[in-house]
């Protein structure tokens, strides 16, 4: 097996130590000669002070770390990060001393002051020793590089010299030494630990913004949100998340001024209803499948568009549909707010009924998510009792329409799990505070530029639609491979258009899509589901895992 980045970068370093000691021959001062300033004592922005990456190589080679560290400053961070790793990002322990003298200049003067985390992958406990003797006020352990008791051992030493440990998690065996540290410390975690997850995979260096809303709640009140930060509407989701930091490496160091947006963004948003349901939505996919990572070793998550009858909806869930979407725009499968309300009432009966009623029955496909149980009813038919209900979905296409607010204070209620912006941008109407995702109908090269737009604007999944000119969606066309084969690169893939029970497993082979959308495939005409064609396009997928 081929070595991955960060088990290179660990060698090298253990190289490095044994040929030049943990200083790396730079001489540090004896004692800490600066003050002491809390590490994310406020929320706020990290800042990072970075010359190269091992994905993107060089990003600012000639960069001024203690001129870079005061525009930090003056935009307000709470922290500046300063990577002193030499080999893939051409850090140094100079870089910590210089930016810590600098804080505490800026200290004697009155100024705002950042904390300084040394950001390194540290290995041993005299290293926090020499972090401290070069002014860190924190420093980063990464769960993943350490075994428990070296870990604990390390977060004690932070704690003996009064500076923080800023603890890396992202896999399930790092939240388990996150306890494991954490009991260790006692009462004094709570001044010493502060979490953070990383959106990028440190094996790989792929970075997804779905991996921090998935953990959110697995980590303390106090935690941070790691790398894909690259605008200041990325800062907007994080904060959406309910994270108490940020931590900006890239974006920040090749573009200084970027620094204050940045800063200024994340300060002022809050926890809100758009990151519930993307912490709603990451979870889902992680009970869909644990290890997201492993992308071609599962079926996507199946959204169910176009629903307007009761027993098509009821059908779907119990298949194990993840989402169901019911339409507010003016085409055939235009939906009411009496159904919606109905359907929701009924699904949380029929959940209900599942908790209470023994008697269960085989249905074609079993999700990995919903455990189906019925029961005759009163009248003899056969009553559905589904556990694990799918997210609702209120598709609109005109915010300022009677049906596009019906579908906004739907989900303001809590009715509606999401709204889907479909070839509309929320951030023109100010909806941004809502539950919501975007879909950008496309058929040519250039409507992937509204794509990349939404992403830029912070946007961490869009659905994509085949685009036919005058119908908003449920066309029963699809997007043509060249194009998605083109553009359709870096998120993984969320797609609708033309999906049916004949070529949902081609196109799963072909493009390994994370969600699919299906409408127009599965219907006998619109908004009218033929029960057999979603049997089968359940059954196609249940064969393609």
């Amino acid at each position: 097996m081929s070595e991955d980045i960060l088990s290179k970068i660990v060698r090298m370093r253990r190289e490095d130590i044994e040929r030049l000691g943990l200083n790396f021959d730079i001489e540090i001062p004896e004692a800490r000669r600066v003050g002491h300033t809390e590490f994310l004592g406020n929320a706020g922005a990290i800042l990072e002070v970075k010359r190269a990456s091992p994905s993107k190589g060089d990003i600012a080679p000639d960069l001024d770390p203690v001129g870079l560290a005061t525009t930090y400053a003056e935009a307000h961070a709470q922290a500046v990060s300063v990577l002193t790793e030499m080999n893939f990002f051409k850090g140094s322990l100079r870089d910590l001393i210089a930016v810590a003298d600098l804080m505490e200049r800026r200290r004697k003067q009155g100024l705002h002051t950042c904390a300084v985390l040394r950001k390194d992958f540290l290995l041993f406990e005299d290293e926090i020793d020499i972090a401290y003797r070069c002014g860190a006020d924190a420093v980063l352990l990464i769960a993943r590089i350490l075994d428990d008791a070296q870990l604990v051992k390390m977060a004690e030493r932070a704690q003996k010299f009064g500076i923080q440990a800023f603890v890396e998690v992202r896999e399930a065996d790092d939240f388990r030494k996150l306890s494991v540290v954490t009991a260790a410390l006692g009462d004094a975690a709570a001044k010493t630990i502060v979490a953070g997850v990383n959106s990028r995979d440190l094996a790989t260096f792929h970075t997804d913004p779905l991996i921090p809303a998935s953990v959110r709640s697995k980590l303390p009140a106090k935690a941070v949100f790691e790398s894909g930060i690259l605008s200041a509407a990325d800062a907007t989701y994080a904060r959406n998340l309910g994270f108490t930091g940020i931590l900006v490496g890239e974006a920040v160091a090749k573009n200084p001024p970027l620094a204050k947006d940045v800063v200024s963004a994340f300060e002022s948003g809050c926890e809100n209803a758009r990151g519930q349901f993307w912490k709603k939505f990451a979870a889902l996919r992680q009970a869909h499948q644990p290890c997201v990572e492993q992308q071609h070793a599962r079926r996507p998550l199946v959204k169910i568009c176009g629903i307007t009858r009761e027993e098509d909806g009821l059908l779907a869930a119990e298949l194990g549909a993840d989402m169901l979407g019911f339409v507010f725009s003016t085409t055939k499968r235009l939906t009411t707010e009496e159904f919606v309300r109905n359907f929701k009432n009924r699904l949380l009966l029929l959940k209900e009924d599942n908790s209470t009623k023994a008697t269960s029955c085989q249905v074609s496909y079993s999700s990995t998510r919903n455990d189906v149980a019925c029961h005759p009813g009163a009248d003899g038919d056969r009553i559905h009792s589904i556990k694990g209900s799918p997210l609702l979905v209120g598709v609109i296409t005109d915010p300022n329409s009677e049906e596009g607010k019906t579908a906004i204070k739907l989900a303001q209620e809590g009715v509606l799990d999401t709204v889907q912006f479909h070839g509309v941008d929320p951030h023109d109407s100010g909806n941004t505070a809502l539950p919501y995702y975007c879909a950008a109908r496309v058929g040519s090269p250039e409507d992937f530029d509204y794509v990349a737009n939404l992403r830029k604007n912070g946007e961490p999944r869009v659905l994509l639609d085949a685009k036919v000119e005058g119908i908003p969606g449920g066309t029963g066309k699809t997007i043509p491979e060249s194009l998605l084969r083109e553009k359709a690169s870096g998120l993984p893939l969320w797609l609708a258009g033309g999906i049916n029970p004949e070529n949902v497993a081609t196109i799963c082979e072909k493009f390994h899509p994370e969600l699919i959308d299906v409408s127009s495939g599965v219907e006998d005409a619109p908004g009218i589901k033929n029960h057999k064609k979603i049997r089968a396009l359940f059954a196609a997928l249940s064969k393609n895992i």
